[in-house]
């Protein structure tokens, strides 16, 4: 049996229509929805042979025993966020379903090849991301938050992973799957817009970005905004404005990809006829370099400082999470980078905004690549998202011609 890389499109349309609605994909993690998507995707590798297990995380593990007990992993998660997109996520496992069938196919492989569906990748129900990943990583530290979160209807997460035969007390017994690791792939739609712009189907990426998420609180004074002056104001957001634009060109003086968001800011009192006394802004910054990272912070706490000043106010910040940047393995650049090469005729090199399950892989110590395939207009995360059939094909061939030049590696 050879490659059909246009089964993978007709599979990913198949899970599309089973899993999704009008307003688009509804994998949501820890959902009876999502378990459908397991099955269904339980029922498409089981031609090949290879055996499932589940882990004590919630992973989805496929194992098509090889000469060596070392092992090639292709990954990725079949969850979806609320409304979301036909191929963010599903596009890892269903090519990489593709790719173990080819495999099985030409026989027994040097090395044991794992198809991994990652639990949780998204967060969407408990907003806790890369869930399975983390904690097959040994990364995942904060159980005791965890055991305080509740969904939008006051679900705890523990009793919604209960459901699904996942104990939170022995997620982290799932890092045993990384054991005999020799190297990890994962494909992804890019979700951005750059290779639609340099018109490329494909591109080889470098590593995930580092972020620093902060809440910025302001401190004014409250005031009737009928009565008070303005030059007698100190008005919390003012201060929270000035930041928000102050981050484009801190942004743009780092360069090298640097992006900076304010994301929302809440303003007590809250009411039209009050000066804002408080104003709790969220600030998310992210860079490939962890200097650069550093000096963007840096930077919009200097700005922060001196907008204070001028507007008669006070500023503190609190972090609410961070992580370093994540750089994918410089062989597996060059491998994936011949590969798509050899599909496409051309490659680009680009960072990831977006975190994925790769870089909690990385972070193990296990050497990483990712692949990306072109995004339509840069959507995703809504039904809008959307790339090309053709393209689509030409990635599942791209990741089989990696796979195989991995395999030729650690053989």
């Amino acid at each position: 049996m050879g490659l059909e890389p246009k089964r993978t499109v007709a599979e990913l349309e198949e899970l599309r229509d089973l899993t999704g609605d009008e307003s688009g994909a509804q994998r949501v993690a820890w959902t009876d929805t999502w378990e459908t998507a397991r099955e269904w995707l339980r029922g498409k590798v089981g031609e090949t042979g290879a055996t499932e297990r589940i882990d004590e995380a919630g992973n989805q593990w496929f194992t098509l025993a090889g000469a060596s007990d070392r092992a090639l992993l292709i990954g990725g998660h079949i969850d979806s966020v609320p409304n979301g997109g036909w191929l963010d996520g599903s596009l890892n496992v269903v090519a990489g379903a593709e790719v173990l069938r080819r495999i099985a196919a030409d026989g027994q492989p040097p090395l044991t090849v794992r198809l991994v569906n990652w639990a949780d990748e998204e967060g969407a129900r408990f907003g806790r991301s890369l869930f399975g990943s983390s904690a097959a990583a040994g990364s995942m530290t904060d159980q005791e938050e965890l055991r305080q979160r509740r969904d939008t209807n006051g679900v705890a997460l523990p009793d919604a992973l209960r459901e699904h035969g996942v104990d939170l007390d022995r997620v982290l017994e799932a890092r045993s799957q990384l054991a005999n690791v020799a190297a990890y792939l994962e494909l992804h739609i890019e979700q951005g817009p750059v290779l639609e712009s340099l018109d490329l189907p494909l591109g080889v990426v470098l590593g995930t970005f580092g972020v620093e998420r902060h809440q910025v609180t302001w401190t004014g004074q409250a005031a009737h905004a009928g009565s008070t002056p303005m030059n007698k104001r100190r008005d919390a957001l003012a201060g929270a404005a000035k930041l928000a634009l102050e981050i484009r060109p801190i942004a743009a003086a780092i360069g090298g990809g640097a992006v900076c968001t304010s994301g929302g800011v809440v303003c007590k009192p809250g009411i039209v006829t009050s000066v804002v006394e408080t104003a709790e802004q969220l600030l998310d910054q992210r860079h490939l370099d962890a200097g650069e990272l550093a000096r963007l912070l840096a930077l919009a706490k200097e700005a922060s400082e001196r907008f204070a000043h001028e507007e008669n106010v006070e500023v503190s910040w609190r972090r609410i999470w961070s992580i370093e940047p994540i750089l994918f393995d410089e062989g597996l650049i060059e491998l994936a980078e011949r590969s798509i090469r050899e599909v496409s005729g051309t490659s680009h090199r680009l960072p990831s905004g977006p975190l994925h399950d790769a870089a909690e892989v990385s972070r193990a110590g296990v050497p990483t690549v990712m692949l990306f395939v072109q995004s339509l207009r840069g959507l995703s995360h809504t039904k809008l998202e959307d790339t090309k059939k053709e393209h689509l094909e030409l990635s599942v061939q791209a990741l089989d011609t990696l796979a195989a030049k991995t395999l030729e590696r650690f053989a």
